[in-house]
Protein backbone atom coordinates (compact mmCIF):
# COMPACT_ATOMS: atom_id res chain seq x y z
CA UNK A 1 0.00 0.00 0.00
CA UNK A 2 1.47 3.40 -1.22
CA UNK A 3 1.29 6.08 1.29
CA UNK A 4 -0.43 9.51 0.80
CA UNK A 5 3.32 11.19 0.83
CA UNK A 6 5.07 8.42 -1.59
CA UNK A 7 2.29 9.36 -3.87
CA UNK A 8 3.64 13.49 -3.99
CA UNK A 9 5.93 14.42 -6.52
CA UNK A 10 9.64 15.07 -5.88
CA UNK A 11 10.45 18.57 -6.77
CA UNK A 12 13.69 19.55 -8.80
CA UNK A 13 14.68 23.38 -9.89
CA UNK A 14 17.37 24.76 -11.67
CA UNK A 15 18.29 27.86 -12.83
CA UNK A 16 17.31 26.60 -16.45
CA UNK A 17 17.43 23.51 -18.10
CA UNK A 18 20.95 22.29 -17.16
CA UNK A 19 19.06 20.48 -14.16
CA UNK A 20 16.94 18.21 -16.61
CA UNK A 21 20.29 16.17 -16.96
CA UNK A 22 19.80 15.28 -12.96
CA UNK A 23 15.95 14.98 -14.16
CA UNK A 24 16.82 12.30 -17.12
CA UNK A 25 19.00 10.05 -14.38
CA UNK A 26 16.19 10.76 -11.59
CA UNK A 27 13.14 9.16 -14.12
CA UNK A 28 16.01 6.22 -15.20
CA UNK A 29 16.61 5.57 -11.22
CA UNK A 30 12.92 6.04 -10.18
CA UNK A 31 10.55 5.17 -12.97
CA UNK A 32 7.63 5.25 -10.91
CA UNK A 33 8.16 9.03 -8.97
CA UNK A 34 6.45 11.83 -10.66
CA UNK A 35 8.23 14.95 -11.13
CA UNK A 36 8.12 18.74 -10.90
CA UNK A 37 10.64 20.54 -12.34
CA UNK A 38 10.83 24.36 -12.09
CA UNK A 39 13.46 26.33 -14.38
CA UNK A 40 14.08 29.59 -13.03
CA UNK A 41 14.59 30.96 -17.21
CA UNK A 42 13.69 34.98 -16.27
CA UNK A 43 16.67 35.24 -13.91
CA UNK A 44 19.24 33.18 -14.94
CA UNK A 45 22.08 32.17 -14.46
CA UNK A 46 22.42 32.30 -11.24
CA UNK A 47 26.34 31.95 -11.19
CA UNK A 48 26.52 35.77 -11.96
CA UNK A 49 24.62 37.08 -9.01
CA UNK A 50 25.53 37.08 -5.25
CA UNK A 51 25.05 34.38 -2.47
CA UNK A 52 22.06 36.48 -1.29
CA UNK A 53 20.40 37.11 -4.16
CA UNK A 54 20.87 33.21 -5.00
CA UNK A 55 19.38 32.11 -1.58
CA UNK A 56 16.61 34.38 -2.44
CA UNK A 57 15.50 32.99 -5.62
CA UNK A 58 16.12 29.31 -4.29
CA UNK A 59 13.89 30.48 -1.39
CA UNK A 60 10.92 31.49 -3.85
CA UNK A 61 11.36 28.67 -6.20
CA UNK A 62 11.24 26.09 -3.50
CA UNK A 63 8.21 27.67 -1.95
CA UNK A 64 6.21 27.16 -5.28
CA UNK A 65 7.14 23.74 -4.97
CA UNK A 66 6.58 23.32 -1.82
CA UNK A 67 3.19 24.58 -2.21
CA UNK A 68 2.26 21.87 -5.01
CA UNK A 69 2.96 19.28 -2.71
CA UNK A 70 6.77 17.85 -3.31
CA UNK A 71 7.78 15.43 -1.03
CA UNK A 72 11.38 16.07 -1.74
CA UNK A 73 13.30 18.43 -2.88
CA UNK A 74 16.28 18.14 -5.67
CA UNK A 75 18.41 21.55 -6.23
CA UNK A 76 19.71 20.75 -9.58
CA UNK A 77 22.48 24.10 -9.78
CA UNK A 78 25.63 23.73 -8.44
CA UNK A 79 25.60 27.54 -7.85
CA UNK A 80 22.32 27.52 -5.65
CA UNK A 81 23.62 23.93 -4.33
CA UNK A 82 26.66 25.94 -2.90
CA UNK A 83 24.72 28.52 -1.23
CA UNK A 84 21.31 28.02 -0.70
CA UNK A 85 21.08 24.32 1.41
CA UNK A 86 21.10 25.42 4.99
CA UNK A 87 18.60 28.24 4.25
CA UNK A 88 16.37 26.19 2.41
CA UNK A 89 16.71 23.44 5.43
CA UNK A 90 15.86 25.85 8.00
CA UNK A 91 12.92 27.23 6.16
CA UNK A 92 11.61 23.67 5.51
CA UNK A 93 12.47 21.39 8.26
CA UNK A 94 10.43 18.50 7.29
CA UNK A 95 11.44 18.77 3.77
CA UNK A 96 14.12 16.58 2.59
CA UNK A 97 16.72 18.51 0.59
CA UNK A 98 19.46 17.26 -1.75
CA UNK A 99 22.12 19.02 -3.79
CA UNK A 100 24.05 18.42 -7.00
CA UNK A 101 27.65 19.06 -4.88
CA UNK A 102 27.73 16.78 -1.76
CA UNK A 103 26.57 13.48 -4.38
CA UNK A 104 29.36 14.17 -6.73
CA UNK A 105 31.84 15.00 -4.20
CA UNK A 106 31.40 11.49 -1.88
CA UNK A 107 31.39 9.79 -5.49
CA UNK A 108 34.61 11.10 -6.60
CA UNK A 109 36.45 10.49 -2.97
CA UNK A 110 35.05 6.37 -3.21
CA UNK A 111 36.56 6.45 -7.02
CA UNK A 112 40.56 7.81 -6.16
CA UNK A 113 41.93 5.55 -4.36
CA UNK A 114 45.47 8.08 -4.76
CA UNK A 115 43.40 11.02 -3.98
CA UNK A 116 43.99 12.43 -7.12
CA UNK A 117 40.43 14.86 -8.23
CA UNK A 118 39.74 16.98 -11.02
CA UNK A 119 37.06 19.08 -11.75
CA UNK A 120 35.50 20.93 -14.41
CA UNK A 121 32.39 23.21 -13.69
CA UNK A 122 31.37 26.89 -14.47
CA UNK A 123 33.41 29.45 -13.88
CA UNK A 124 31.45 30.80 -10.66
CA UNK A 125 31.27 27.01 -9.57
CA UNK A 126 35.00 26.95 -9.66
CA UNK A 127 35.25 30.70 -7.90
CA UNK A 128 33.59 29.66 -4.94
CA UNK A 129 35.21 26.42 -4.79
CA UNK A 130 32.27 24.15 -3.32
CA UNK A 131 33.27 21.05 -4.98
CA UNK A 132 37.06 20.99 -3.10
CA UNK A 133 35.79 22.24 0.17
CA UNK A 134 33.17 19.49 -0.07
CA UNK A 135 35.92 16.95 -1.26
CA UNK A 136 37.63 17.95 1.27
CA UNK A 137 35.62 17.28 4.16
CA UNK A 138 35.87 13.78 3.16
CA UNK A 139 39.14 13.44 1.82
CA UNK A 140 41.96 16.13 3.51
CA UNK A 141 44.57 14.45 2.06
CA UNK A 142 43.56 14.72 -1.75
CA UNK A 143 45.09 16.57 -4.05
CA UNK A 144 42.67 18.36 -6.26
CA UNK A 145 42.79 20.71 -9.58
CA UNK A 146 39.99 22.80 -11.05
CA UNK A 147 38.99 24.07 -14.80
CA UNK A 148 36.31 26.54 -15.56
CA UNK A 149 34.54 24.70 -19.31
CA UNK A 150 32.57 27.97 -19.75
CA UNK A 151 32.32 27.22 -23.41
CA UNK A 152 30.68 23.76 -22.99
CA UNK A 153 27.95 25.45 -21.47
CA UNK A 154 27.04 27.38 -24.91
CA UNK A 155 28.37 24.09 -26.71
CA UNK A 156 25.56 21.85 -24.70
CA UNK A 157 23.11 24.39 -25.22
CA UNK A 158 23.71 24.98 -28.92
CA UNK A 159 22.99 20.75 -29.26
CA UNK A 160 26.40 20.14 -29.99
CA UNK A 161 27.32 17.38 -28.23
CA UNK A 162 29.72 15.30 -30.63
CA UNK A 163 31.87 15.75 -33.43
CA UNK A 164 35.85 17.06 -34.27
CA UNK A 165 34.77 20.87 -32.85
CA UNK A 166 33.63 19.56 -29.66
CA UNK A 167 36.25 17.10 -29.00
CA UNK A 168 38.41 19.81 -29.97
CA UNK A 169 37.60 22.33 -27.02
CA UNK A 170 37.50 19.44 -24.59
CA UNK A 171 41.08 18.76 -25.55
CA UNK A 172 42.00 22.59 -24.96
CA UNK A 173 40.33 22.49 -21.42
CA UNK A 174 41.59 18.66 -20.02
CA UNK A 175 44.96 18.65 -21.49
CA UNK A 176 46.60 21.46 -19.08
CA UNK A 177 44.70 19.98 -16.40
CA UNK A 178 45.64 16.74 -16.78
CA UNK A 179 49.35 18.24 -16.64
CA UNK A 180 48.28 19.26 -13.16
CA UNK A 181 48.94 15.78 -11.95
CA UNK A 182 51.88 13.10 -11.66
CA UNK A 183 52.22 11.44 -15.12
CA UNK A 184 49.33 13.17 -16.36
CA UNK A 185 46.54 11.33 -14.34
CA UNK A 186 44.24 12.02 -12.07
CA UNK A 187 42.08 9.08 -10.78
CA UNK A 188 38.94 10.62 -11.82
CA UNK A 189 36.98 13.58 -13.35
CA UNK A 190 34.36 15.31 -12.29
CA UNK A 191 31.96 16.62 -14.26
CA UNK A 192 30.66 19.68 -11.80
CA UNK A 193 27.79 21.27 -14.00
CA UNK A 194 24.57 19.86 -14.95
CA UNK A 195 25.12 20.83 -18.56
CA UNK A 196 28.58 18.93 -18.68
CA UNK A 197 26.60 15.11 -18.90
CA UNK A 198 25.21 15.93 -22.14
CA UNK A 199 28.88 16.17 -23.61
CA UNK A 200 30.83 13.40 -21.81
CA UNK A 201 31.11 10.48 -25.16
CA UNK A 202 33.46 13.68 -26.35
CA UNK A 203 35.00 14.20 -22.83
CA UNK A 204 35.45 10.61 -22.45
CA UNK A 205 37.39 10.55 -25.65
CA UNK A 206 40.38 12.92 -24.80
CA UNK A 207 40.69 11.80 -21.51
CA UNK A 208 42.96 9.10 -20.32
CA UNK A 209 41.44 5.79 -20.40
CA UNK A 210 42.49 5.12 -17.01
CA UNK A 211 40.73 8.53 -15.61
CA UNK A 212 36.64 7.65 -14.04
CA UNK A 213 34.48 10.02 -15.30
CA UNK A 214 31.88 11.01 -12.33
CA UNK A 215 28.43 12.19 -13.73
CA UNK A 216 27.28 14.31 -10.81
CA UNK A 217 23.22 13.70 -11.97
CA UNK A 218 24.34 10.03 -12.08
CA UNK A 219 24.94 10.36 -8.37
CA UNK A 220 22.63 12.71 -7.04
CA UNK A 221 19.95 10.30 -8.64
CA UNK A 222 21.03 7.43 -6.69
CA UNK A 223 21.72 9.94 -3.59
CA UNK A 224 17.52 10.63 -4.13
CA UNK A 225 16.76 6.81 -4.53
CA UNK A 226 18.43 6.02 -1.09
CA UNK A 227 16.71 8.71 0.48
CA UNK A 228 13.31 8.21 -0.19
CA UNK A 229 13.81 4.13 0.42
CA UNK A 230 15.52 5.02 3.93
CA UNK A 231 12.63 7.34 4.98
CA UNK A 232 9.64 4.53 3.45
CA UNK A 233 8.78 6.92 0.52
CA UNK A 234 9.10 5.38 -2.46
CA UNK A 235 6.28 5.28 -4.77
CA UNK A 236 4.91 1.78 -4.87
CA UNK A 237 2.67 2.28 -8.42
CA UNK A 238 2.79 0.09 -10.86
CA UNK A 239 2.52 2.40 -13.72
CA UNK A 240 5.34 5.23 -14.65
CA UNK A 241 5.35 8.33 -13.38
CA UNK A 242 4.99 11.38 -14.90
CA UNK A 243 6.79 14.49 -15.41
CA UNK A 244 5.73 18.17 -15.37
CA UNK A 245 7.40 21.36 -16.31
CA UNK A 246 7.47 24.61 -15.61
CA UNK A 247 9.41 27.64 -16.55
CA UNK A 248 9.06 31.29 -15.67
CA UNK A 249 10.45 32.79 -18.60
CA UNK A 250 9.79 31.54 -22.39
CA UNK A 251 8.45 28.14 -22.02
CA UNK A 252 9.31 27.65 -25.70
CA UNK A 253 12.97 27.87 -25.44
CA UNK A 254 12.68 26.14 -22.63
CA UNK A 255 11.02 23.33 -24.45
CA UNK A 256 14.06 23.90 -27.40
CA UNK A 257 16.44 23.50 -25.09
CA UNK A 258 15.30 21.14 -22.89
CA UNK A 259 14.78 18.54 -25.61
CA UNK A 260 18.51 18.13 -25.83
CA UNK A 261 19.06 17.77 -22.43
CA UNK A 262 16.58 14.94 -21.80
CA UNK A 263 17.08 13.70 -25.66
CA UNK A 264 13.67 13.10 -26.32
CA UNK A 265 10.92 15.66 -28.08
CA UNK A 266 9.91 18.01 -25.10
CA UNK A 267 6.69 19.99 -26.67
CA UNK A 268 6.32 23.77 -26.00
CA UNK A 269 2.47 23.11 -24.91
CA UNK A 270 4.04 21.05 -22.13
CA UNK A 271 6.19 23.36 -20.20
CA UNK A 272 3.58 25.66 -17.72
CA UNK A 273 4.30 29.57 -17.08
CA UNK A 274 4.63 30.67 -13.71
CA UNK A 275 5.57 33.64 -12.17
CA UNK A 276 7.22 34.05 -9.13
Amino acid sequence: MTSDIARRPIGVFDSGVGGLTVLKALRAALPHEDFLYLGDTARLPYGTKSGATVTRYALQTTKLLVDQGVKLLVVACNTASSVALPDLEEAYPGLPVIGVIEPGARACCRNAPRGRIAVIATAGTVRNAAYQAAILRLRPEATIATRPCQLFVSLAEEGWTHGPLVEGVAARYLEPLMAEFPDHEPDCLVLGCTHFPVLAPAIRKVLPKEVRLIDSAETTAQCVARELESRGMLNAAAEPGTETFLATDDPERFARMGAIFLERELPASDVALVDL
